[in-house]
């Protein structure tokens, strides 16, 4: 990593993904505390499925609904709160 925070991609790796002079990446934190790099060159579509893991328990509709509005309703007291 040079002083700037900049990182030299392996080949393979940028072959995998596409990657060419001048591309963006993300990093993404999987919640088991790993990262999922991503190239931002590619379609919406390309990101599905990248924040599950191994071992992680598959959600029913129902069951994402409820964490969804426990999410807005923590949100809503924060925004509040302040």
């Amino acid at each position: 990593m040079t002083s700037k925070g900049q990182i030299t991609v392996p080949k393979e790796v940028r072959d995998d993904l596409n990657l060419e002079a001048g591309s963006q990446v993300m990093f993404v934190k999987l919640p088991n505390g790993q990262y999922n790099i991503v190239a931002r060159t590619g379609s919406i579509m390309d990101l599905a499925g990248i924040l599950h893991y191994e071992g992680m328990p598959h959600l029913t509709v129902e069951e994402m609904d409820e964490a969804i509005g426990e999410a807005v309703a923590e949100s809503y007291r924060e925004s509040v709160a302040r």
